[in-house]
């Protein structure tokens, strides 16, 4: 997008991708005539058993079919959109629809959230981390707000945000002194730093050695003052709304921890910290409640047009992170094009070679690029720079010039008569707080902040109203959590929040800087793997039948088809587990039944399935080596695949059809989060816990070993050595998948998987045997 005489804030690159796509078409014609000759098949095989596997492995074909053409809607494009962060400050004409900055002062202005839930889980160092690399980033101070939302009311994260701050007045101007490419002091200062090379008796390597000095006192208090007793260590004024409460019922809290003082050398932010109220009587909703919290606190404090929410341990990798998203916040004609900016969800300190499969680099270098062609990337929960007015519930400007209906901002925008209507119609939308209807107003036309430096107003002069909109009754007969704020009824309130803003007609765009803009922590355990992926199975199979649904959302809403199938390769993960587990179990099955489901070795249709297993292996090995990652890497992301969806996603799925039958309500589930030395674990050794989601895994891998040694004993005694090699190959590849089990069998202690787990398998396995042995006679 160019001015009158300007350059572009942002370019859309589009790369070729035609080796990519032959393997695509390769692989999409071959999956048809193995359908096809299952079809072909299906006919002349005898009814029952035989009849009844054939037909169960050609619906799990069906499934991996219909999935597959899911991926290649997404890996069809391969688009990126490259940002010109130095170009904001360059002339522009307004008339295309660019704004013209003459100074950064004139930046618009960014409320920033983190949210963080547990002491224990997410210690608060982690938290710290981030928020100083918030405080620091590259962007005038005076135009940035950090919210900090504590979800367990903990003096001990309040205490931690309040040496952070003293911390922040030597960091920050010492960042922005020496031009420090990541901000999180942590981070900084476990580098390989090469203060040697500078003169010992510089002012650079004096100011290092003295902010490493500050540093590691914080990291040294902050975790003693956790052991210490609450009335020893918090007491005073600042803690008086600690004493004598309850983490789940309590009134709100919000205190400002900093407040810039609006001059030029004041280099720190705002710093706020948020308690929400909660009471037993009113739900919560989760993160999902307290992001909308968050969205009302900050709309009544610092009102900023636009709002980036991060997660705890999400730090800022990137100091210029805020004028990449400018850019595209600002640079295309219309802002309908980015509607949110999503930024992907990076890690550091992570394990080599990715054995639990969660660092999701494949996902984010191949398929969110190729999102970029249709109405962009969902919404992944952190990194990501929203409009206020989006979240506020304003549909795209071409959508309100076509349709009156645009059902709050038809008001904002002087549909009806009288300011008092406007109101009170916003009133019943947002709430009865006037502050927060003021924000909503100025919201519509993406005005400038409630704060402005130049005003006598201050953050102080708000807390009443702040504390007002974050009780747990102020969302009672209002809007938010249903077409406004973060949407309720998910686990995962990022996706369904993601594709009510689709639906409505706007588009996002991913935003791939480098260095990385954020870096989080990914999971380093096996139990803690599961618990995040059941937490997103969870919540996007939730989604998929809620009133959110894509499919739904395509027919009667904005929700472009293509776009419908994004959402969908991710909403049925949950799904998924059902068809691979029986398509796992059907090799094995075949064996101890002396049925197939492949042609014999020595058929020419062999050669069918075979193609498919080993084009769409090599065609994914290539991929990752695209991507710079290795062999091991490739192969421990695909055994993961498996051990997930037979655990995590199987037990997400069994957690909704509870819900749905009304026998049990879902439960957030917290990751817990790694302190910053890093996991502890071994890399390559998984780690069980006694958990029943490692049940259906662990007989899944008995099935397999029993039907394998059948198998192989069949061939040593050439018993019909040919008949089922196809099926031979199938159980093998599966022990290979599940060999951190096969593993566990043998290790003790985390290593090793608990005797309850191994005597529960045995027992279904022992079961399933007989049971397919007696159908077979």
């Amino acid at each position: 997008m160019t001015g009158s005489g300007g350059l572009p804030l942002q370019e859309r690159v589009e790369h070729p991708n035609t080796v990519e796509r032959l393997f695509l078409s390769t692989l999409s014609v071959l999956i048809l005539c193995l359908l096809l000759y299952r079809l072909a098949v299906l006919p002349e095989l005898p009814g029952g058993l035989a009849f009844g596997v054939w037909l169960t492995a050609f619906l799990c074909e069906c499934w991996f079919a219909f999935m597959w053409v899911l991926s290649f809607n997404c890996k069809w494009h391969f688009i990126e959109h490259k940002t010109f962060p130095d170009r904001l400050l360059q002339s522009y004409s307004k008339s295309s629809g660019i704004c013209r900055f003459k100074s950064s002062e004139e930046f618009p202005a960014m409320d920033v959230f983190v949210t963080t839930a547990d002491p224990v889980m997410e210690p608060p160092i982690i938290t710290v981390n981030t928020v100083l690399s918030i405080l620091a980033v590259d962007y005038p101070a005076s135009k940035i707000a950090c919210y900090v939302s504590d979800d367990g009311c903990s003096p001990i994260t309040f205490f931690s945000l309040i040496e952070a701050a003293k911390f922040a007045h030597s960091w920050v101007p010492f960042c922005k002194k020496y031009g420090v490419e990541c901000r999180a002091p942590f981070k900084y200062f476990s580098e390989s730093q090469t203060v040697e090379a500078h003169n010992p008796s510089s002012t650079f390597h004096q100011d290092w050695k003295e902010m490493k000095e500050a540093y590691e006192e914080l990291a040294k208090k902050i975790p003693e003052a956790a052991k210490k007793s609450i009335p020893d260590k918090f007491s005073g004024e600042q803690f008086s709304d600690f004493q004598r409460i309850e983490k789940r019922n309590h009134p709100s809290i919000v205190k400002i921890i900093n407040e810039h003082t609006g001059r030029q050398d004041d280099q720190v932010p705002h710093l706020i910290y948020v308690s929400r109220e909660k009471r037993s009587s009113h739900a919560h909703h989760f993160k999902a409640g307290a992001m909308n919290v968050l969205t009302r606190v900050s709309g009544v404090m610092s009102n900023a047009p636009f709002m980036l929410n991060l997660d705890c341990d999400m730090f800022v990798n990137n100091p210029k992170a805020m004028h990449h998203a400018l850019c595209l916040l600002l640079g295309f004609e219309s802002e309908t094009r980015s509607g949110f900016v999503q930024f992907p969800q990076m890690f550091h300190g992570a394990l080599n070679d990715d054995p639990y499969g969660n660092q999701l680099k494949v996902l984010i270098k191949r398929l969110m690029p190729g999102t970029n062609a249709y109405q962009g990337p969902t919404y992944g929960g952190t990194g990501c720079f929203h409009r206020r007015k989006v979240i506020y519930g304003q549909q795209p400007p071409e959508r309100q010039e076509a349709n009156n209906e645009s059902y709050n901002y038809k008001l904002a925008n002087g549909h009806q008569n009288g300011r008092c209507g406007m109101e009170e119609a916003l009133a019943a939308i947002f709430g009865g707080n006037q502050p927060l209807i003021e924000s909503a107003l100025r919201a519509a036309s993406e005005g400038r902040a409630v704060i402005d430096p130049s005003s006598s107003r201050t953050l102080s002069s708000s807390l009443e109203a702040a504390i007002a909109v974050s009780a747990c009754d102020y969302e009672d007969n209002t809007l938010w959590g249903k077409q406004i704020g973060w949407d309720y009824g998910s686990t995962t309130e990022d996706v369904m929040t993601g594709c009510r803003i689709h639906s409505s007609g706007w588009n996002s765009v991913a935003c791939l800087p480098d260095p990385p803009a954020f870096l989080g922590a990914a999971p380093s355990t096996g139990p803690d793997t599961m618990v995040q992926q059941k937490r997103w199975a969870t919540g996007l199979l939730e989604t998929l039948i809620s009133r959110r649904n894509p499919v739904k959302a395509t027919v009667r809403e904005k929700l472009q088809l293509r776009q419908c199938m994004v959402y969908l390769i991710l909403l049925l993960w949950a799904v998924r587990s059902v068809p691979e587990l029986c398509y796992a179990i059907l090799p094995a099955l075949c064996i101890f039944t002396n049925t197939s489901i492949f042609p014999k070795i020595t058929d020419p249709e062999f050669r069918l399935p075979a193609a498919v297993f080993i084009i769409f292996n090599l065609y994914i090995l290539v991929e990752y080596l695209l991507c710079g990652l290795s062999v091991r890497e490739w192969w421990n992301n695909q055994r993961m695949a498996r051990i997930v969806s037979s655990t995590a996603w199987l037990f997400g799925l069994l957690a909704v059809l509870l819900k749905v039958f009304g026998i049990s309500e879902t439960v957030f589930e917290l990751t817990r989060k790694d302190d910053l030395e890093g996991a502890s674990t071994e890399a390559g050794k998984f780690i069980f816990d006694s958990s029943a989601i490692y049940v259906p895994a662990t007989t899944l891998l008995f099935v397999n070993l029993a039907a394998l040694a059948l198998g192989l004993a069949k061939v040593v005694m050439d018993m019909e050595a040919t008949a089922n090699v196809g099926e031979l190959v199938c159980c093998a590849w599966v022990v290979l998948s599940f060999l951190p089990f096969v593993k566990g069998l043998f290790r003790r202690g985390q290593h090793g998987i608990p005797w309850p787990t191994i005597c529960k398998s045995g027992t279904v396995t022992l079961t399933f045997v007989c049971l397919c042995r007696w159908f077979s006679n």
